[in-house]
C-alpha cells in the first residue's frame, strides 16, 4: 500500500469522498463504523474522522469549532449530531484540550469509553477535602441535578443561588462532564443545553461500564481507532489514548493484541504500520485475486 492508497481508503470510510452522510440511519451507520468522531477537525485527534467532516463529504474547507457559526453546514450537522444524542444512539464525552468541541462516541463503543475514563462509582461524589477531584461548586451542581433532574446552565445558577460567575459554573459542568457523571440530553434555542446525570439517563450504559477493565477497555478503543484510520503508526496510537491513561498502559494494550494476532504490520511505503488482522486478510485475498492468471476458455 502507498500513502496515496491509503489516504483514498481512509477518505472512503470517513465520508469525506463525496458521499456525504445526510440522514440519521447514515449518521448511525457512521458512528458505529468509526467508534468515536469530534464534531470539527482537531489537532488533538488528527487521525479521527470528523462528524462535520462526513457530514458535509469532503475534508477539505471545514469550519473549526470556533468558525462554525459562519458556516450553513455546521447548523444542519448539528441539527444531526443532537439527534444522535437524543436517542442514544452516541454519547458525548471530553478530548482534552480541546473540551469547547463536541467529541462523540458511537453507543457500542460507550461503555469502553466509560470504562477507560469515567468513575466506578456515578452515583456518590467524593467526600470533600484537599484530595477531592471536585470542587464545592461540582458537587453542589452534581447534587442539584441527582434531586431535581435535567437542567440548563441558568437553572442549575437559579437552583444553587449566590453570585456565580458563569466562567466558574462552566467549569464545574466541565469537571463533572470530564468524568462522564454528567451528560448534556438536549438543547433548546431559547434555554441552552440541558444537562442531567449520566447513570440516570443510561443507567445501563453506565454499568457496563462500571464493569469493564481500563485494560478491556483500551483494548477495545485502540482496536476501534486502528480499524477507523485503516493503517496507523504504534507511536500515533499512543499520543492519542496517552491524553487519558499513561503512555505504558496504552504500549502494553498494543503489544497485547499483537501478540493475540488481532494486529498484523503492513508497510505504507517504506513506513511500517498497524492495521487490524481482519484487514490485513482480505488485503492479501484481494492481492491474490489480482496475480491469479486468467483462465482461458477452452476452443
Amino acid at each position: 500500500m502507498n500513502q496515496q492508497e491509503l489516504q483514498e481508503l481512509r477518505r472512503e470510510k470517513w465520508h469525506t469522498n463525496g458521499q456525504p452522510i445526510r440522514t440519521g440511519d447514515d449518521a448511525r451507520s457512521f458512528m458505529e463504523s468509526v467508534g468515536f468522531a469530534p464534531m470539527y477537525p482537531t489537532q488533538k485527534a488528527p487521525l479521527v474522522p470528523s462528524f462535520m467532516g462526513a457530514y458535509a463529504g469532503t475534508d477539505e474547507r471545514l469550519p473549526a469549532r470556533k468558525m462554525a457559526f459562519a458556516d450553513p453546514r455546521a447548523k444542519e450537522a448539528t441539527e444531526l449530531m443532537v439527534r444522535l444524542l437524543r436517542e442514544r444512539s452516541a454519547y458525548e464525552a471530553s478530548l482534552p484540550g480541546d473540551e469547547e468541541n463536541n467529541f462523540l462516541v458511537a453507543a457500542s463503543a460507550f461503555p469502553y469509553w466509560y470504562g477507560l475514563v469515567g468513575d466506578r462509582n456515578p452515583k456518590r461524589m467524593p467526600k470533600p477535602g484537599t484530595r477531592s477531584e471536585y470542587s464545592t461548586l461540582a458537587r453542589d451542581v452534581f447534587n442539584a441535578l441527582q434531586a431535581h433532574g435535567a437542567m440548563s446552565k441558568r437553572q442549575l445558577a437559579e437552583r444553587l443561588g449566590g453570585a456565580l460567575s458563569d466562567a466558574a459554573l462552566d467549569r464545574a459542568l466541565h469537571d463533572l462532564w470530564s468524568r462522564l457523571r454528567i451528560t448534556r440530553v438536549d438543547y433548546r434555542p431559547e434555554e441552552g443545553t440541558f444537562w442531567d446525570v449520566l447513570f440516570r439517563w443510561s443507567p445501563e450504559v453506565v454499568k457496563q461500564g462500571i464493569e469493564v477493565s481500563v485494560p478491556e477497555a483500551l483494548s477495545a478503543l485502540i482496536s476501534k481507532y486502528v480499524d477507523a484510520a485503516v493503517a496507523v503508526d504504534a507511536t500515533e496510537i499512543e499520543e492519542f489514548f496517552s491524553q487519558f491513561v499513561a503512555r505504558s498502559k496504552v504500549r502494553d494494550a498494543i503489544n497485547a493484541l499483537l501478540s493475540a494476532r488481532e494486529f498484523a504490520i503492513i508497510h505504507v511505503g517504506n513506513r511500517p504500520m498497524l492495521t487490524t488482522a481482519e484487514r490485513q486478510r482480505t488485503a492479501e485475498r484481494a492481492a491474490a485475486l489480482r496475480t491469479q492468471p486468467i483462465a482461458r476458455r477452452p476452443r
